[in-house]
């Protein structure tokens, strides 16, 4: 018997396009999965997908805010025409470094706003549910990653690994947890395909938040904060590419169905810009993708 799975990988603001297109694998082709695993954004995501509480999910990812992921922003953002401008919150910085924190940033509200969207009782439901439901966090001081399931964890600890694995450090906190120091899942395992073939999956549904696109132009580098930025984006970027390749080694020497699905584009260039007015356009782009994939090659779909 095939047994689903539902992989997404990070992405941060970008997620709202996994959720669109998670909302129509789900919605309409009434896929039914055995296993979700998810890193950084896939984390937010997956545990509200397991229990079909899409239009609450779809809520949150299309109205977030900026202040509602940090309490102390490392970026002074600023929209004109469409287009963001980034520059560095010096005083933020500084209050940070003030208070011998070890990042430029804090997103204490994410863990505010991911404790108000899960509540106790989705929690409940998320046990009783026979599924797998899996979020995947970087231990900086082991320097291994670690996937929490959340049958072995309280609603409190099952939070804590959701907000940990969506923090890509150094813009927003390092969790500290159980005597460890813990990051973004993505700085490990960026698309976790491998995690899901070892926990028995067959069938497996991959939403990569990168355009399959070879060449990406990004914008010019302004400060330092844009370089730190950009390196860990690279970084990212390789982990991401390295995930894909063993993932489908894996999947072909264990003859595992693989399909994957890409945006057609590059969204954004820097995905810890959390704009209310794009992110519902990056949703409903995401489900339009999943209506438009068997016509458009570009929307990649591959069977192994």
């Amino acid at each position: 018997m095939a047994v689903k799975a539902l992989v997404i990988s990070g992405g941060g603001s970008k997620g709202a396009f996994a959720g669109g297109l998670a909302e129509y694998l789900i919605k309409v082709c009434k896929n039914d999965y055995q296993i979700f695993i998810g890193s950084s954004t896939g984390s937010l995501l997956v545990p509200l997908l397991s229990i079909g509480e899409i239009d609450k999910l779809k809520k949150v990812f299309t109205s977030v805010t900026q202040d509602q992921i940090f309490n102390i922003d490392p970026f002074i953002i600023n929209k004109k025409d469409g287009f963001f401008k980034t520059s560095i919150n010096h005083f933020g910085v500084l209050k940070m470094f003030l208070k011998k924190r070890m990042t430029f940033g804090e997103s204490k509200n994410l863990r505010d706003l991911i404790k108000k969207t899960i509540s106790a009782e989705d929690y409940k439901r998320i046990l009783s549910a026979d599924r797998d439901v899996i979020v995947t966090v970087s231990n900086l001081s082991k320097m291994t990653v670690e996937y929490k399931l959340a049958k072995d964890c309280s609603y409190e600890d099952y939070c804590d690994w959701i907000w940990a694995s969506t923090s890509l450090v150094p813009f927003m906190s390092l969790v500290s947890k159980n005597g460890d120091d813990y990051a973004d899942g993505g700085m490990g395992d960026l698309i976790p395909i491998y995690e899901a073939i070892q926990r028995g999956a067959t069938d497996i549904d991959v939403i990569v938040l990168k355009s399959d696109r070879s060449l990406q132009q990004t914008p010019a580098i302004h400060n330092a904060l844009d370089l730190t930025y950009r390196i860990f984006g690279f970084m990212l970027n390789q982990i991401g590419l390295d995930d894909l390749t063993i993932g489908k080694l894996e999947g072909l020497n264990k003859k595992v169905k693989l399909n994957f699905y890409h945006p057609l584009d590059a969204l954004t260039s820097n995905s810890l810009i959390f704009d209310p007015e794009q992110m519902k356009h990056w949703w409903d782009l995401g489900f339009k993708c999943g209506q438009d994939n068997s016509l458009n090659p570009k929307v990649v779909k591959i069977n192994h």
